[in-house]
């Protein structure tokens, strides 16, 4: 499997139109602050936080690939990226304070926030940020982490300013910062990653086997620190982390699941915490080729499907209908665009327009990855044959599908949890050349209108572009979105101030705190 892809998958989208030009400041508390209603927050304490991981997989390096939850928790308590997702505006300062466009949207400057600081008291300069985006544009995925971004073009201007230039105008390009642009010190050897001092909240004490102890970093540039420690846990299943939550074991299961939540929500002494549009759960119709390249046969697909019966019953209500546009979390998410419904009249009536053969069964491939995946193949494949097509549903080990089926299958599942930007998806999935093209599709109207977004400076101007580009994705692309998914955390009473935002937003622990 592609890792890198589940690193972009959790990182987190885009910037909001009216933050394109300047960062705002002030706005990367993410916390739930409902939690600690009346309460005021207390300082000190240590909260045990359970992620999902393999023993296997396990990687100490911020730029390397990491297929471990648990490992990209710690790295992200450890090391700031430039940017992050904000409450207010999508795209919130961290290690930058403030960044600048130059008038034709090409070269960004960045400034590094006053006071940012290594673990080991040394200042950060932007000698080392540069350093460290070369280190990660010179990654197997780096092209795809800054898009547009040669590693030349990667400077410094004086010890506080970072300066990138695109190879074209690109208004979205300080979302690229929010990814895993985790900044380390200049020169830092391979075989000295990871002891590396972080600039981060927390501070690494130990780390065995994928667990971690983290303590309080008291000169973080960022602000004050309540808890005085994390601990992190690794466990290799949504139920195992759950059943340690309810026998006391940690406070928090991480991303836990819609399955674990139906079972705690009988539980007074557990909150669950909810996180709107965390993961998109498309079906990937293949547009260049085969059974399903007539956009007849792919629009009969989505209106064969029960929507509000697939989040129902894959989600247990936890999530949303989508409209088969992905990034539904984005501030410019077009919700004026009619939603489709189930229409099998339609549905026959179209497949027959196109000839399609309904005698055939056709393979739709899926995995085990996370949850609720493979229970929505199978609800949309006794849907869809309520319209006459036939699907067998044909699970596949990870590895295998990442390498045999995705970007190259007919008919398959997939997920993203970047989901708060229309453009970032835009960009990794659906433009004719980008890297990860899953349906295959070219379309030039799509490809045309994703440039002209992203190369418009005025904010009106680039939402009424943005609109036309989505309502483009929902009428021709290769994406059937039946729903998303929320993201779902389960704490202890104690807990409060979790984030609440998705994708990157929920591994900022910063502001959380104990009530014990």
């Amino acid at each position: 499997m592609d890792f890198n892809r589940r690193q972009v998958l959790w990182a987190g989208g885009a910037i909001g139109a009216a933050a394109l030009l300047a960062a705002c400041s002030g706005d990367g508390d993410t916390s739930a602050k409902a939690n600690a209603a009346g309460t005021k927050p207390k300082k000190g304490g240590t909260l045990r936080v359970g992620a999902l991981g393999r023993a296997s997989a396990i990687t100490r390096d911020p730029h390397g690939t990491q297929a471990n939850e648990s490992d990209y928790l710690i790295i992200s308590l450890v090391h700031d990226t430039l940017t992050t997702p904000g409450a207010k505006t999508n795209t919130a300062p961290r290690l930058a304070s403030g960044w600048q466009a130059s008038d034709d949207l090409k070269t960004w400057r960045f400034t590094i926030a006053k006071g940012a600081k290594f673990h080991d008291g040394t200042p950060v300069t932007a000698d080392d940020v540069v350093w460290s985006l070369r280190r990660l544009r010179g990654t197997p995925s780096g092209a795809s982490r800054l898009p547009g971004i040669k590693a030349e073009n990667i400077k410094a201007d004086g010890p506080g300013t970072v300066v990138l230039v695109s190879d074209y105008a690109n208004a979205e390009l300080p979302l690229l910062t929010r990814l895993t642009t985790f900044v380390l010190k200049k020169d830092t050897k391979d075989k000295e990653i990871e002891k590396a001092p972080g600039t981060g909240p927390f501070k690494l004490e130990w780390f065995r086997s994928g667990n971690a102890r983290l303590v309080r970093n008291e000169d973080w540039h960022g602000g004050e620190v309540l808890l005085d420690a994390i601990e992190v846990k690794i466990f290799e299943s949504p139920q195992s982390m759950a059943n340690a939550l309810l026998a006391g074991q940690i406070d928090v299961a991480s991303n836990v699941g819609a399955v674990a939540a139906r079972t705690a929500a009988r539980r007074k002494d557990i909150q669950i915490i909810r996180r709107p549009n965390d993961m998109a759960m498309p079906i990937v119709m293949r547009t260049a080729s085969g059974p399903f390249a007539d956009p007849k046969v792919r629009e009969a697909l989505r209106l064969a499907v029960d929507r509000e019966a697939m989040v129902k019953q894959v989600l247990s209500g936890y999530g949303t209908v989508g409209n088969d546009i992905l990034g539904t979390g984005d501030p410019a998410y077009a919700k004026d665009i009619p939603q489709r419904v189930r229409d099998l009249a339609k549905a026959k009536s179209l497949l027959k327009e196109a000839g399609f053969d309904t005698s055939k069964t056709y393979k739709l491939v899926t995995t085990e990855d996370i949850s609720g995946l493979a229970e929505s193949a199978t609800l949309f494949a006794t849907q869809v044959r309520e319209a006459g097509v036939k699907i067998e549903v044909v699970k596949q080990e990870s590895a295998t599908f990442w390498d045999k089926t995705w970007l190259k299958g007919d008919l398959y599942t997939t997920y993203w949890g970047t989901n708060d930007s229309v453009v970032f998806l835009a960009s990794k999935t659906m433009v004719s050349d980008s890297g990860q093209n899953e349906a295959g599709w070219k379309n030039t109207a799509f490809d045309a209108a994703y440039r002209k977004t992203i190369g418009t400076k005025d904010a009106a101007a680039r939402a009424k572009v943005l609109h036309g580009l989505q309502q483009i994705e929902h009428d021709a692309s290769g994406y059937l979105l039946w729903g998303v998914a929320d993201g779902i955390d389960l704490a202890a009473t104690a807990v409060h101030g979790l984030p609440t935002l998705p994708g990157y937003g929920r591994v900022q622990l910063e502001r959380a705190w104990l009530a014990r």
